[in-house]
């Protein structure tokens, strides 16, 4: 009822009146209760072993045996892995090999104590995270520079972000006496720089992007403020897999003195290779004056265990408004490189490992295949008439419909056994290329199953199961108020022990 109301009033007013509306208890009654529906469907899942395995809401009387415990853990893990293993899944599994995961595994117990905040006591973690920050940065054409490359190891690509732009916000304030700082960021660059901006008090300049999905330009050059305090651009985006305009943003932030942030999350370990085997990639690293820093994830395309990223900057000064210092504390000294305190260092040496064990040469074998992969499957998707592809994507690669409801065909899919990405502004889906995409047979089998999932949705009346319903509300309706409650709900379901 209230998607009805908000849905032919533009976005701002629409906002208005839904915070309103919500304000009627009849209303929110009604409301929940249809998040409730979509909830129900979605626990199911989710909470899969609700009926197979005990729930633990406290702790147990006496000590359960390790066996039994580690049987259970097994058992959940066995069917877990056929999700993924198959090479079904967009991205979420990078590498897949079973004998790299059981190297990094190895790996990981034999340091699973380590940590860097004890340096004292590990100092191999010194020696991981600076020889993992180096090899990063000689990869990102920091040796084409005549400034110094520098960084820290970090859990994730989301932190990476979070932490780059609370130095420049910092930095910022620091040497510019800028107290109301802007960000300039494309739509379509990922959500974390959003959850900074919430974080830091930072005003965010949402960038519209072009025909083929990459920043406009002329609306960046009309963003730059005298509060920006730094510039964003993909190399390549999450959700369509281009790459920005890199060369010409971060020339505009150099015009400007601001700092420029090239997010390489995704591509950090694909692009450099991939331009070496020749194929048209822009230039988007340190080789450009401009760009300030770079985010690449070594948990992705980098082949480590799931906990790693890098954040890097050009110059030390830059890094040192990263750093966190106490000095007046009781407890002593205390200082940290990123948020975390106490960071697994096994983590770090299971990252540092697989830089080693794959070297250049595995990762240009890897992103050929991946490369191979992703053109058969792009040629493919051009020739089903009902589909088309948005932008023009190396690997990660974004199709939409103008004649079908895409978000059938995801479920479609998804009864296949595929798990993609359901995106939207435009609806759309997307697969992430991994190297499991490129096992004999499974190419082929994703366009099968692609070209019969369109016949059944040509065939068949739209259905209100699945995804499909989800996605398509969280697509049109102008007001978000509706969907942030759905997400919320479902992290509520996540925390839910029975």
């Amino acid at each position: 009822m209230i998607e009805k109301i908000i849905n032919i009033i533009p976005q701002k007013l629409a906002c208005f009146v839904e915070k309103h509306l919500k304000k009627i208890p009849y209303v929110q009654n009604k409301v929940n209760k249809e998040i409730d529906g979509v909830m129900k469907d979605l626990e199911t899942s989710l909470k899969p072993y609700k009926d197979t395995f005990q729930s633990n809401t406290c702790l147990p009387k006496t000590p359960l045996e390790k066996d039994d415990i580690l049987n259970q853990i097994l058992e959940m893990n066995t069917r877990e892995e056929d999700k993924w293993k198959k090479g079904y899944a967009s991205g979420a599994v990078y590498h897949g090999n079973q004998e790299h995961i059981e190297f990094l595994n190895q790996v990981y117990a034999a340091t699973s104590q380590m940590n860097p905040l004890h340096s004292d006591l590990w100092p191999s973690a010194s020696k991981f995270e600076a020889e993992i920050i180096a090899m990063t940065a000689t990869m990102l054409s920091s040796k084409k520079t005549d400034d110094p490359i520098c960084g820290t190891v970090t859990s994730g690509g989301t932190e990476s972000i979070l932490l780059a732009m609370k130095t420049y916000r910092d930095f910022a304030r620091a040497k510019k006496n800028i107290k109301k700082p802007e960000l300039i960021v494309p739509v379509t660059a990922h959500a974390a720089f959003d959850k900074a901006c919430q974080y830091f008090n930072i005003k965010m300049q949402h960038i519209r992007v072009n025909e083929y999905f990459q920043a406009d330009i002329s609306r960046v050059k009309k963003a730059v403020n005298k509060n920006t305090i730094a510039i964003v651009g993909s190399a390549p985006s999450f959700p369509h897999g281009t790459i920005d305009p890199i060369e010409e943003m971060s020339a505009i932030a150099l015009e400007h003195n601001i700092g420029f942030h090239t997010d390489a999350c995704l591509g950090g370990f694909v692009l450099p290779f991939a331009e070496k085997l020749g194929f048209d990639v822009p230039v988007f690293d340190f080789r450009l004056k401009g760009v300030t820093s770079m985010s690449a994830d070594t948990h992705k395309y980098g082949y480590a265990a799931k906990g790693t990223s890098v954040i890097m900057y050009r110059g030390e000064e830059l890094r040192h408004f990263q750093y966190y210092t106490a000095t007046d504390w009781p407890g002593g000294l205390y200082f940290s490189p990123t948020f975390a305190g106490s960071r697994p260092g096994a983590l770090s040496a299971a990252c540092w490992a697989s830089l080693l064990s794959i070297g250049e040469k595995g990762y240009l074998t890897a992103t050929q295949k991946i490369m191979d992969t992703a053109n058969k499957i792009r040629q493919e998707i051009c020739d089903i008439p009902e589909l088309y592809i948005l932008g023009k994507p190396l690997w990660v690669i974004a199709f939409a419909s103008k004649k079908l409801n895409i978000y059938r065909v995801l479920d479609e899919m998804s009864q296949k056994g595929w798990s993609l990405n359901g995106l939207h502004k435009p609806s759309c889906v997307h697969i992430a290329i991994t190297l499991l995409h490129t096992r004999e047979g499974v190419c082929q089998r994703f366009i099968d199953d692609l070209k019969q999932a369109v016949e059944k949705v040509k065939m068949t009346r739209d259905t209100k199961k699945g995804m499909a319903p989800v996605y398509g509300m969280a697509a049109t309706l102008p007001a978000r108020g509706i969907v942030s409650d759905i997400l919320k709900k479902y992290l509520d379901i996540y925390y839910k022990a029975k």
